[in-house]
């Protein structure tokens, strides 16, 4: 038993050590919080999962039946003037686009005037069964009857009846609700689905949700194409004036001003005046070539005949250079002859006459030449001011064609682009027309709904499933919430951690049937764990005055209840099988040794002997092998008695007659008693009750008594369940070495 007491104490440090360790988790203690408790979640889950079958039952299941309808982009649309583009890139955009077109109102709205919805009992809210509680109409009540008194009038005005419109209104928003529709991946095919009771209504309400959206497609299209017509024809008229009106300012301006020519420049007075401008750069260019002729002949002349005659203007006639022929030839036949004949010689003579005949000649037939060209210079001159004068004089008349000009092309163009406005429009106003009765969906029904065999919702095992797990995770959370809010002693652990103090035992917890008779259990053996239990705290208290005897044992708790009394009249037997053991009842104001013992009734006690009133033989009763003293009268005055001078020479002389003097002390926090009384101890021992005393309590108790310095020896965890605390391994094997593992079972 000393060494088990020893070894338990060694165990109890490390697990101190890690619980001070704030981020240590005691799985242990998580395990046995949860174990401890482990009836009651099996009841949550067992409850909530027996209240979510019986719910499931009565739901009535739900069918979904489900048509697959397939989309494709629309191609150009009849006033699409562009050319058509790809269009893939659109196509996600385009089908969210019909996922809500098909779940819009108006589909809905068809179909429940085609199926007459407002007649299903699904449907129609008058046929609906009315909650037993209509809480939203009470909050509705309250809220503004607590704001305005009054503000809602009680009568008949909730038993009003519904009218078409809202019936209608509120069955359309049903369907709505019951209405569900999603694409296949990235393709074309789109899924219509819808939840009813009934399976056959199911079917048939998704089948008539897509055909009513196929038909609600046509007649859109319809209503545009119809449109389009309209707005082309009235648009067709409109470019048709406007086209009238440019071609009759175009006609009256020609007329106006006298074109003849539809190209606009070709007039008259235009052709004229171009071949005047034609002419007048010929004179311009004959006036320079003879002014160059002319300006040579003037330069050369004074230079002589001989320089004149090499003017190219001059040297190209034809008759002088016949005559420079004719002169080279007198002139070479002049040297030929004075080379044989003198000055004088008749040959001579006749030769230099023949030479000045010839120079004669061609003197006068360049005299006639120059004179031509100065003709032809006068002539160039005055031909190209008379076309100069002719041009800038009718300079004006040829702006004025210019702005002709501009303002026919003008008006030309206008005439154009509103002849080629009103051919398109006419060729797509024929293109509609012949078309317009030829409008086909891009939808199309793939699969129609079916009647389904099986039920949709709600998945009732799953939801059991569901409803158990998290029952379960409740319950576990609420035992580690208890656990937690919990702030009581539950292992010695906890105590020698909290307190610093060591732990002399645990008294185990008796059954129900024995606990009036707790303080007789080890007198008269009938609980073997538990007379185990107070031997280990008589031999902790027995090696604790190994070096000096502690003849005054005081035992005190924090509050009433938590079994200090029998604790001191146990440990009272176990210590008179060894010694001489005297037991005082020394909590004067609710002594229960003398009850616990049946005592007679006024039997005098220690109340009696410090007062005076009574001896100490009379007050001590013997009840086996220990003496007892009882509290006697009960006295008005408690700690005055108890701080008398005559209950110290009491203690002092009933020292030397025991060997050991139990005294049951009333409770720290309840009185100053304990304190008073520890004042005389040897050893004092602290009884705390296993899940029921709270920490701080304990902690303001024992430090009350340490300030007064008290010697406290250690603390009795009493009344714990050691079956309980033994299946999550709290104290497996405490007593299994001595074979009381099977005791009695708890109450």
């Amino acid at each position: 038993m000393i060494l088990e007491s020893i070894s338990q104490k060694d165990r109890a440090l490390p697990h101190a050590s890690l619980e001070d360790d704030n981020d240590f988790i005691d799985l242990r203690r998580i395990w046995r919080a949860i174990w401890s408790r482990k009836w009651g979640i099996l009841t949550l889950v067992l409850v909530v999962t027996l209240l979510t079958s019986l719910l499931m039952m009565s739901i009535k299941p739900l069918y979904k039946a489900s048509a697959t309808v397939m989309i494709e982009p629309k191609g150009n649309q009849p006033l699409t003037f562009q050319p058509i583009t790809d269009q893939s890139s659109g196509i996600s955009e385009f089908l969210q686009t019909q996922l809500s077109l098909i779940q819009s109102r108006g589909v809905a709205e068809k179909v429940v005037r085609d199926l007459r919805l407002t007649e299903h009992p699904d449907f129609d809210p008058r046929q609906q069964p009315q909650p037993l509680i209509n809480i939203a109409g009470l909050v509705k009540r309250f809220s503004i009857d607590s704001l305005i008194p009054g503000a809602v009038p009680s009568g008949d005005d909730e038993d009003k009846p519904m009218t078409d419109a809202e019936i209608f209104d509120a069955v359309t928003q049903n369907l709505m609700h019951r209405t569900e529709v999603w694409a296949e991946g990235k393709s074309q095919l789109v899924n219509v689905a819808v939840e009813m009771p009934d399976r056959l209504t199911a079917a048939m309400v998704a089948n008539a949700l897509a055909q009513s959206y196929i038909e609600k497609q046509l007649e859109s299209q319809m209503e545009m194409s119809l449109a389009s017509t309209n707005w082309m024809n009235t648009r067709l008229t409109e470019l048709r004036a406007t086209l009238q009106s440019a071609e009759d300012k175009l006609q009256a301006y020609r007329e106006a001003e006298g074109l003849v020519d539809v190209g606009g420049v070709s007039t008259i007075s235009a052709n004229t005046l171009s071949v005047t401008g034609d002419r007048m750069i010929d004179a311009r260019r004959a006036r320079a070539e003879a002014e160059s002729q002319f300006r040579q002949v003037e330069t050369m002349r004074k230079a002589g005949l001989d320089r004149l005659t090499s003017v190219p203007a001059v040297l190209s006639n034809p008759l002088i250079q016949q005559f420079k022929a004719e002169e080279a030839r007198a002139r070479a036949k002049v040297e030929e002859l004075s080379r044989r004949y003198g000055e004088n010689h008749p040959s001579m003579i006749a030769a230099r006459s023949d030479l000045s005949a010839a120079k004669a000649s061609l003197q006068t037939q360049v005299d006639q030449v120059v004179a031509g060209i100065e003709r032809n210079y006068q002539l160039a001159v005055a031909n190209e001011n008379s076309l100069d004068s002719s041009f800038n004089k009718n300079k004006a008349q040829i702006q004025d064609i210019s702005r002709k000009e501009f303002k026919l092309r003008e008006l030309q163009r206008d005439v154009d682009s509103n002849r080629t406005l009103y051919d398109t429009f006419m060729t797509r106003m024929q293109e509609t027309a012949a078309t317009s009765d030829m409008n086909s969906s891009n939808a199309r029904i793939v699969d129609t709904a079916i009647a389904p065999i099986e039920p949709s919702a709600p998945n009732k095992r799953l939801i059991i499933v569901i409803a158990a797990f998290m029952s379960l995770v409740v319950g576990v959370g609420l035992a580690l919430l208890l656990d937690v809010i919990n702030n009581t002693f539950k292992s010695p652990e906890d105590v020698e951690t909290k307190l610093n103090l060591p732990v002399l035992g645990i008294v185990p917890l008796i059954p129900k049937k024995s606990r009036m008779q707790i303080a007789h259990q080890f007198e008269q053996s009938q609980d073997k764990r538990f007379c185990e239990a107070i031997r280990t705290i008589r031999t902790s208290v027995m090696l604790s005055d190994m070096s000096q005897p502690h003849k005054v044992v005081v035992i005190t708790s924090s509050v009433p209840g938590e079994g200090k009394s029998a604790v001191a009249a146990n440990l009272a037997f176990a210590m008179g099988q060894l010694e001489r053991v005297l037991l005082i009842d020394a909590d004067l104001r609710r002594p229960t040794l003398a009850k616990s013992f049946d005592f007679p009734v006024g039997a005098p006690g220690l109340a009696n002997l410090i007062a005076g009133t009574a001896k100490a033989e009379d007050c001590i009763q013997t009840v086996g092998n220990v003496d007892m003293l009882p509290a006697g009268v009960v006295p008005p005055n408690p700690l005055e008695l108890l701080a008398s001078p005559r209950f110290a020479k009491f203690l002092e002389i009933t020292k030397e007659r025991y060997d050991r003097i139990i005294v049951d002390s009333p409770p720290s926090q309840a009185v100053s008693d304990a304190t008073l009384l520890s004042t005389f101890a040897n050893a004092v021992i602290y009884v705390i009750k296993s899940e029921s005393t709270a920490i701080p309590l304990a902690q303001k108790g024992i430090g009350q008594l340490l300030q007064s310095g008290a010697p406290l020896t250690g603390v009795v965890l009493n009344q714990v369940d050691v079956q309980k605390a033994a299946k999550h391994g709290s104290y497996s094997g405490y007593y299994d070495h001595y074979g009381y593992s099977n005791g009695e079972e708890k109450a």
